[in-house]
């Protein structure tokens, strides 16, 4: 009888501590899938409608300043509508390119919009210098390297490129051109860099390395831009002729060598 009553013992034992395992075990497991949950929705996710907002309020803004620039008279006024025109694009810029973050990163991918596919480097810049109103070409540019790329846009001496240049340094001559929405170029790829007036330097590009998608990354963690050894940067907002030909819808020829 003893023998049978501990028997029942240790089998309810056995049965109960199988339910706490069971049960802590569903509790981790729960845990483990809300945290993945939550650092999923947690990560940038592509904005589409906001980006089409953005783009044709923009649009707006240039065909009312375009108006306005060929009224004024040359000097004073025209200069001061350039320079709304440069804070315009040096604030409007950056929030394009954030609607596309965490966009799928792929060589080949054509997106033209956050979210509606994979986009190569050169097409992510493409597609947001057109939705912002640039008149470029909009394939021909994208699959130009990247020196043509901000070619288009600059001529040779308003470029500058560096070769095999240490990277802090590299960082500091970029500051020392001020404040703007440049392109830069690297050894195969092509990016925004976004210069603030406090200084803050963004590299927002899509990204062939992890995590694979269009990314906006400080510059201590932008292993891309580190180590790459060729770079050639240029300033878009800082040219009044690219300015000027943004408020006018004038078109930027591709340049193809």
């Amino acid at each position: 009888m003893r023998r049978l009553l501990l028997r029942v013992v240790l089998l309810l034992a056995v049965v109960s501590l199988g339910i706490t395992v069971w049960t802590q075990r569903h509790r981790l497991t729960t845990s483990i899938e809300q945290l993945l949950v939550s650092q999923r929705s947690s990560e940038p996710a592509p904005d589409l409608a906001t980006y089409r907002t953005l783009s044709r309020d923009l649009e707006q803004h240039r065909q009312r300043l375009g108006q306005s620039y060929l009224k004024a008279p040359i000097g004073p006024e025209r200069n001061a509508l350039l320079t709304q025109t440069r804070e315009l694009l040096q604030m409007s810029l950056p929030r394009l390119m954030r609607c596309w973050l965490g966009t799928p990163w792929d060589f080949n991918g054509t997106a033209h919009e956050p979210g509606t596919g994979k986009v190569a480097c050169g097409y992510f810049v493409s597609s947001v210098l057109q939705d912002a109103g640039f008149e470029v070409e909009w394939a021909p540019l994208a699959q130009q390297a990247s020196q043509n790329i901000l070619g288009t846009f600059l001529p040779r001496g308003e470029m500058r490129i560096r070769v095999g240049m240490d990277y802090d340094a590299f960082l500091k001559e970029v500051l020392l051109s001020g404040p703007g929405i440049y392109i830069v170029g690297l050894d195969s790829h092509v990016a925004f860099l976004v210069i603030t007036s406090s200084n803050d330097i963004r590299f927002i590009h899509s990204s062939g390395s992890s995590p694979y998608c269009v990314i906006d990354e400080p510059t201590e963690q932008s292993q891309v831009l580190r180590n790459s050894d060729y770079r050639v940067t240029g300033n878009l907002t800082a040219s009044d002729e690219v300015l000027r030909k943004w408020l006018l819808g004038e078109r930027f020829r591709t340049q193809t060598r």
